[in-house]
């Protein structure tokens, strides 16, 4: 008779780029094996509840395509030709074409590309102490952040809000912007809780019916890049019926009166031609906000990546300064957490070796510095060697076109240190096998909630799967890259950023499990006034001063609205392009993480983009033909799916799948732009015109 198999759960954290950051409960098998996943229900944020792609992840750690060792490039660039190779030789190659580079053309020909394929702040950001050590080119994260953070910075002064879990004590709570059901799972589980208790009502304002409207009292489907007109309608509303709390806005925000004025002529009848809602859709939520005060207004990024994402964002936080929501637990206006967390870094991030006169290149930039745009290099060198970890560039940047014709480049040397085989390893000379979260030690915060966790390794790496910092640290030495954050192991750096940091020691974390860092209520609702030197919520911004890591102003920040408003600078319909097309995360992806996992796969089925029935109708499309997307920057093939819940004249393609699940072998991505939006760049991927052609 076989043994018992031994079976123990072990405390872990989920690493993707994911405001849920949630709390896992693992199995592990025999002491050696990743089993099942689960959401932990002892931590009150997660509250047992995770998503299904990460329930299943065993299908990540032991898929059979998942990259075990060192690999050289053996044919044409693109090929997939490689060959195995040791660790040794690996770097050493490595080493070697970055210290050519480096003599050849400086420092600053050598870029290390990173992003949040990890969100563990010692295996994401180890790569900055190795970029500031050495000089080499910086780099300035746009592709999510720079739309959104300053739109709501721009009214409370910093990035925190209410605790997330009072959407559980909520009479109403607003998603705007952000398909939780998909992309956040815990917003629905508070906001259920807070309808099965409370009779709360759930209001989704988003634009296509998807799975979190389908879970609304009230769904609001508007047209892209409209939600300012939204916000100011609604707020003309609250002030038109008495509806507006004056002696919170006088004590509490900055020119109340003066918005009031000038929202006067943003009615509903003025609001509805812009976003396409009716004029009763738009009274009524208004009437719905304007009579519960305890409104918790949990805003998302989806409705950030627009052109004009930052004022659209601003203008949405700014109704529950009219209604005063704030005063009360359950309400107020919520989008991250992340300034509650005081980290001190530098050992992380080598910050003590930065130097600000070296150049910082626009991740979202990456096809133009690729291919040599002299802007997007800062009049600099030419990027010679690519250091990528944690992201997929070649599947997820924009202007994917420049992109490919960039990793093409002969003369270019990229190593890529990755988990799969991704778009960006293919066109790679050395691939890295990278360990996944359970096979090492990290450090997460909440960016949708307020808990600092711990994410020990559970089980030994696949093959020959080594991290992010074992990889860093290895390539520092060979390199001639000195910082003490080389010699310490990853829990010696999280020990050292903990008490650094004033959260105690690594010890103490793993004793508590996690440390919640939720500021008392009194500083989240910001009773004691919000975080300007006056004490007051901006409705008129400075948005140059506007306090968010930046690389300057960029876009038309000089033109941008003193006030709430609809500001008409996206990519408008036009008679060559007569379409509004909208990227959205699919479901069972996130962004190219779980797009090589079968069940995912066989859930998402294909590339499909969504057309309402009489616009398939008026070009004779039928459901499921393959058609042509294409605009200014490039042309793919996709299937239609026909969908009545989305507008006339509105696509929605949900992504990101491979490049080889499409017809002609190009992603979504050669559609989108790379332009820098106002007031600090951005990547604004829901904004593209696009025409629809017969294939």
């Amino acid at each position: 008779m076989n043994a018992p198999t031994s079976i123990h759960r072990k405390n872990a954290v989920c690493p993707h780029d994911c405001p849920s950051a949630c709390a896992l409960e693992v199995e592990i098998i025999e002491g050696a094996r990743v089993g099942r996943v689960y959401g932990s229900a002892e931590q009150r944020y997660t509250a047992g509840v995770i998503c299904a792609k990460v329930a299943r992840y065993a299908e990540r750690v032991y898929h059979p395509d998942r990259v075990t060792h060192p690999l050289r490039r053996v044919g044409p660039k693109g090929s997939g030709q490689f060959e195995r190779i040791s660790w040794d030789e690996a770097l050493d190659i490595v080493a070697a074409k970055f210290l050519e580079a480096e003599r050849d053309f400086g420092a600053e020909s050598v870029w290390p590309y990173h992003y949040a394929g990890t969100m563990g702040l010692v295996m994401r950001d180890g790569i900055k102490r190795l970029t500031n050590v050495k000089r080499y080119s910086g780099f300035f994260s746009t592709i999510c952040i720079n739309l959104a953070w300053p739109g709501y910075i721009a009214g409370t002064g910093k990035l925190a809000g209410p605790d997330p879990r009072e959407m559980a004590v909520s009479d109403c709570v607003v998603i705007w912007g952000t398909n939780a059901v998909a992309t956040q799972v815990n917003v629905m589980t508070h906001a259920i809780k807070a309808r099965k208790e409370r009779g709360a009502k759930i209001v989704v304002i988003d634009v296509y019916r998807n799975a979190t409207m389908k879970q609304a009292d009230m769904g609001l489907c508007l047209k892209p890049g409209t939600d300012g007109a939204l916000a100011c309608a609604a707020m003309h509303v609250l002030f038109r019926d008495g509806l507006a709390d004056w002696d919170y806005l006088r004590e509490f925000t900055d020119a109340p009166e003066e918005l009031r004025d000038h929202l006067a002529s943003r009615t509903p009848a003025w609001a509805s031609t812009i976003t396409g809602l009716s004029v009763e859709e738009i009274e009524a939520f208004a009437h719905l906000v304007g009579r519960t005060p305890r409104t918790y207004f949990r805003l998302g990024y989806g409705f950030s990546r627009q052109r004009n994402g930052a004022v659209n964002m601003h203008a949405a936080s700014c109704i529950a300064a009219v209604t005063g929501a704030w005063k009360h637990e359950g309400g107020g206006a919520f989008h991250n957490n992340g300034a509650i967390y005081h980290w001190r870094k530098s050992m992380i991030e080598g910050l003590d070796a930065y130097d600000p006169a070296v150049r910082k290149l626009d991740q979202s930039k990456i096809g133009r510095v690729l291919t040599g745009d002299p802007e997007a290099l800062k009049g600099g060198p030419p990027v010679k060697a690519l250091l990528v970890q944690s992201t997929n560039p070649a599947a997820v940047a924009p202007e994917q076109g420049l992109v490919k014709a960039g990793f093409a480049r002969e003369d270019l040397f990229v190593c890529v240190h990755e988990q799969v085989m991704t778009e960006t390893a293919k066109l790679a000379d050395i691939v890295l096998p990278a360990t996944m979260f359970m096979e090492h030690d990290d450090l997460y915060q909440g960016g949708g909630h307020q808990y600092i966790m711990l994410g020990p390794k559970l089980v030994d790496p696949v093959g020959e799967c080594r991290s992010n910092h074992d990889v860093i640290s290895a390539l520092a030495e060979r390199v001639g890259a000195k910082h003490a954050g080389f010699d310490m192991s990853p829990r010696e750096l999280i020990d050292w950023t903990l008490q650094n940091s004033g959260w105690g020691t690594l010890a103490d974390l793993e004793a508590g499990k996690w440390i919640d860092a939720q500021p008392s209520f009194e500083q989240a609702h910001y009773l004691k006034g919000f975080s300007w030197p006056d004490g007051k919520f901006r409705f008129k911004p400075d948005w140059p001063k506007v306090p968010f890591s930046n690389d300057g102003p960029m876009g038309p920040i000089d033109a941008m609205p003193r006030l709430p408003d609809h500001w008409a600078v996206i990519e408008e319909a036009t008679e060559l392009y007569p379409f509004r097309l909208a990227t959205s995360p699919a479901r069972n992806f996130l962004n190219t993480s779980f797009n090589e996992t079968p069940t995912s796969r066989a859930n998402e089925v294909k590339p499909t983009v969504m057309i309402h029935p009489a616009d398939a109708q008026a070009l004779g499309v039928q459901d499921g033909e393959i058609v042509r997307l294409d605009n200014e920057r490039g042309t793919i093939l996709i299937a239609a799916k026909l969908f009545e819940g989305v507008r006339r004249g509105v696509l929605i393609a949900e992504s990101i799948f491979p490049d080889s699940a499409y017809p002609d072998g190009k992603g979504i991505n050669h559609l989108t732009g790379a332009d820098a939006p106002a007031p600090f760049g951005g990547a604004a991927f829901h904004d593209n015109h696009v025409r629809v052609l017969k294939a």
